[in-house]
């Protein structure tokens, strides 16, 4: 494995661990039992980069090694050890989700580039790479995604995919600077949107608007 590799797995592998703890304390307070939280937190780390993978036609990440499992479930048992400062509140579910997120973008948009496509469909891929996951996860516990909801969810992973690809074409900008430009805008929107309560404008049909059925 060379040292671009190296470090896009090193990534890949600090990206589970955040997203498959965040996904096990959400389980966790829905009183799932250990197999089911490992069930979500592991779809919660590999969802997006297995849909990443097959859309890009490249091997499923998760299924070249056994450290994906091995780190997830290495994640549950952090949980269960260390559940009470894990799954005292949300701002620890905020915390590890908003930090997956942002190194699961930067991973979808290097190995996009790495399989030789357009900038374009590396910032859809970060979108995919970083929400996807989220998605199953709130599905699988029965709650509304993020992705879908007025939250500033994949709006961040865009606005890093755009950070990332605005840096490459600044001469001299070397590609470790570019993903950490990436990961920051991607942490650093979901907090503010958390802490000055930003958020998209919501699409809304008046009822009264809507035809009559006959």
């Amino acid at each position: 494995m060379d040292e671009s590799n190296l470090f896009i797995f090193i990534i890949e592998m600090l990206g589970t661990v955040a997203f498959a703890i965040s996904g096990i304390r959400l389980a966790a307070a829905k009183s799932f039992d250990w197999f089911g939280a490992y069930v979500v937190g592991l779809v919660t780390a590999i969802g997006g980069g297995t849909v990443r993978d097959v859309l890009l036609g490249v091997p499923v990440f998760w299924m070249q090694t056994s450290s994906f499992l091995v780190v997830t479930f290495l994640s549950l048992l952090t949980v269960i050890v260390f559940r009470k400062a894990l799954v005292k509140g949300m701002r620890t579910v905020f915390l590890f989700d908003a930090i997956g997120l942002a190194l699961f973008v930067v991973v979808g948009v290097e190995k996009t580039i790495a399989a030789e496509y357009p900038m374009w469909v590396a910032v859809v891929m970060g979108i995919i790479t970083g929400s996807f996951g989220g998605i199953t996860r709130d599905i699988l516990i029965n709650e509304e995604p993020l992705f879908f909801r007025k939250d500033i969810y994949a709006t961040a992973c865009l606005a890093g995919g755009v950070v990332y690809w605005l840096a490459t074409l600044i001469p001299g900008v070397s590609a470790i600077v570019a993903q950490a430009s990436c990961a920051v805008c991607v942490v650093g929107l979901r907090i503010a949107a958390a802490k000055w309560r930003w958020s998209l404008p919501i699409l809304h049909i008046d009822p009264s608007d809507l035809p009559e059925e006959p």
